[in-house]
């Protein structure tokens, strides 16, 4: 027993020695030499080009220019000058010291940025003279170079990662860049490509001489993904030359496929002003413009009443639900009365109405009764409430559509719990009888309503709206955005809704915006618009709202317009919608009297109203046409005073 237990003693320390000289010669030994080659090589990254960005004609709306960041090693950097190199650099001393701080914060071994995206002409005298400066050096990198001065919102731009973004994913180091907002986000990882780097022997002071092992352990980079987007480029710069002077959006979709024609939300900004050495004063000066708001996407974030174009909305569900038929005619007396009195007033026009007549007239008394039969259809208004809300849902609305766009909001669509909750008291139809006509509590984006438009386009579903085309040439084919999504509402039901739009272009409330040659389907809508104004309810001036889609038969686009302030749906909405479709079916504009209208007119006095601010007189002679947009900028001086304008 004792030879046995002197046997395995003698055996375990044997093996304890033969591990511990395994590890002294081959992992030790390893991390040895691995240690020895850090301090005897330097690696410098070799930054991919990043793909390109197209829109579906093949144009080019994003493309790359070389650049250059100043780069520092901080534990090789020994003494330095902070008054010469800063006067290289032509930055501040104090700036300087605080950046060489931050680096050597962050990692005393790694390489962050001093001074980034420096320009062909700042860097070629630097070249040399960094040299004389241990532990600094020049890395060459790709920046964006934008072939465009609209589109910003939904190109996005690239910005340096945080730490965040470092903890999370292993392909960033400090001072790398990234997409931060738009298609840059959206598609970071297929546009990024992989990096490349190079090894280099280093002298006692740190300073690469010769290329290490021959080049053989050196990495080429691999380039990005060149995008091409559904937008149309010139379609694009066409919307956003008509919002001008204008708060909103426009969006265009190809019902037939879901693919994005156009996106543009207003006020915009050059996206080529987020690159440069100016780029951070010009993003602090877009984020603290709380007025105007030009860093939020109105179209995907901008929660508004749909207004009247949700009508077309209750008369479908109406059929459905066989509440009402065609040719059932309804009364208007000048509104909708109710319990001796008239909550919801009318405009003038011929009554009785049947639904064709009641679509392109608008009329708010056919709309009330619509509704209230859809609800009380049930006998606890609560259950007529949720078949009306799963309804009105199966368009895309109150609820996230699932774009390939990074931001977004859902909207509401109220149903009876909500109602439940929020009365106190037993409640009934009329107690949301503004849901009738858009107002109320449905909440909508301007997207949603494009999409709602194009299901009607297609009686009866839609293709989730998207704005990839194709990756390095290749087609997407991704069934999120190839599949049918069908609403709750037979075919059979929409043919009578699309009549009521079409005659809105031909008698109805957009009468006077026609375009030769072409159907259109449209709906003109006005919503009621209040802000608080030192804790005081205050109604300002309506928005316009436009829904169309074209031609009548076999659609090709759909589009949502939606102004701020804009007075009524015809006015600034309805021809800017058939300003579009003109524009994207014939290329050409024959109404050039709407254009004209659309580009020498500003709402800028009625945005200085939310400020509590009564207007100059010149506001108004603006858009009355009476002063142009061109003279209207020698007076921007006097609106400067009511709200600054940053980026003009």
């Amino acid at each position: 027993m004792k030879k046995l237990l002197l046997l395995s003693i003698v055996t375990l320390v044997g093996i304890t020695f033969l591990g511990r000289m395994v590890y002294l010669q081959v992992v030790l030994s390893d991390e040895l030499q691995l240690e020895a080659e850090n301090n005897a090589v330097k690696t410098i990254y070799d930054y991919p080009e990043r793909g390109f960005i197209y829109d579906r004609n093949g144009k080019l709306m994003v493309a790359n220019q070389v650049a250059y960041d100043v780069m520092v090693i901080p534990r090789e950097t020994g003494d330095v000058d902070i008054s010469k190199l800063a006067k290289l650099l032509k930055i501040d001393e104090s700036r300087l010291e605080k950046k060489l701080e931050t680096a050597s914060i962050w990692s005393t071994k790694q390489a962050s940025v001093i001074v980034p995206q420096l320009t062909q002409v700042e860097y070629a005298p630097l070249q040399e003279q960094l040299r004389k400066f241990p532990g600094f050096y020049i890395q060459r990198r790709s920046l964006r170079k934008y072939m465009v001065d609209h589109s910003a919102s939904v190109l996005g731009y690239i910005r340096e990662v945080n730490q965040n973004s470092i903890k999370n994913d292993d392909y960033y180091v400090q001072g790398d860049l990234a997409g931060k907002s738009g298609i840059e986000l959206q598609y970071e990882e297929e546009l990024r490509g992989i990096k490349g780097y190079k090894k280099y022997t280093r002298d006692h002071y740190g300073r690469a001489i010769e290329s290490y092992k021959g080049g053989s352990s050196d990495m080429a980079p691999i380039a990005g993904t060149d995008l091409t987007v559904t937008l149309d480029r010139e379609l694009q710069e066409y919307a956003e030359k008509l919002m001008m002077n204008k708060r909103g959006g426009i969006v265009a979709i190809q019902p037939q496929t879901g693919e994005i024609l156009t996106l543009v939300t207003a006020p915009n900004y050059d996206p080529s002003l987020l690159m440069g050495r100016d780029r951070s004063k010009n993003i602090n000066a877009i984020l603290r413009d709380t007025v105007r708001l030009p860093d939020v996407n109105r179209v995907l974030q901008g929660q508004y009443a749909p207004g009247s174009p949700f009508k077309v909305i209750n008369a479908l569900v109406a059929l459905q639900e066989g509440v009402v038929t065609p040719q059932e005619r309804f009364s208007c007396n000048h509104g909708y009365n109710y319990g001796g009195r008239k909550p919801l007033g009318c405009h003038s026009h011929a009554s009785p109405l049947a639904m064709n007549r009641g679509i392109s007239e608008s009329c708010n008394a056919y709309f009330a009764q619509v509704y209230r039969r859809i609800i009380e259809n049930e006998k606890d208004p609560a259950k007529g409430m949720d078949i009306w809300h799963d309804h009105v849902a199966s368009f895309g609305l109150g609820d996230f559509l699932g774009y390939d766009l990074p931001v977004g909001q859902p909207g509401r669509i109220p149903d009876g719990d909500y109602y439940t909750s929020r009365y106190k008291y037993k409640w009934y139809a009329p107690a949301t009888i503004s849901n009738a006509i858009g107002q109320g509590e449905i909440a909508v984006t301007p997207i949603q309503l494009a999409n709602m438009t194009a299901a009607i386009a297609n009686r009866g579903y839609f293709y989730r709206p998207h704005i990839i085309k194709e990756m390095n040439g290749i087609p997407i084919e991704n069934p999120k955005y190839t599949k049918r999504n069908y609403t709750t509402i037979d075919t059979k039901h929409f043919e009578p809704v699309v009549e009521g739009m079409n005659e809105v272009y031909h008698s109805g409330t957009a009468k006077y915006v026609q375009i030769p040659g072409i159907e259109i389907c449209g709906k003109t809508g006005t919503v009621e618009n209040f802000t608080k104004v030192n804790g005081e309810r205050k109604q300002l001036t309506d928005h316009s709202v436009f829904i169309a889609f074209a031609p009548k038969d076999n659609p090709q686009i759909a589009v949502a317009v939606f102004i701020e302030n804009g007075y009524w749906g015809s006015r600034y909405a309805a021809k800017m919608a058939s300003l579009v479709i003109e524009k994207h079916l014939k290329g050409d504009i024959t109404r050039t009297d709407l254009e004209d209208y659309l580009l020498t007119h500003s709402l800028e006095y009625e945005y200085a109203k939310k400020l509590g601010k009564e207007p100059f007189e010149v506001n108004e002679a603006i858009d009355q046409g009476l002063i142009t947009v061109e003279k209207e900028r020698n007076l921007r001086q006097l609106l400067d005073s009511l709200q600054p304008n940053i980026l003009d």
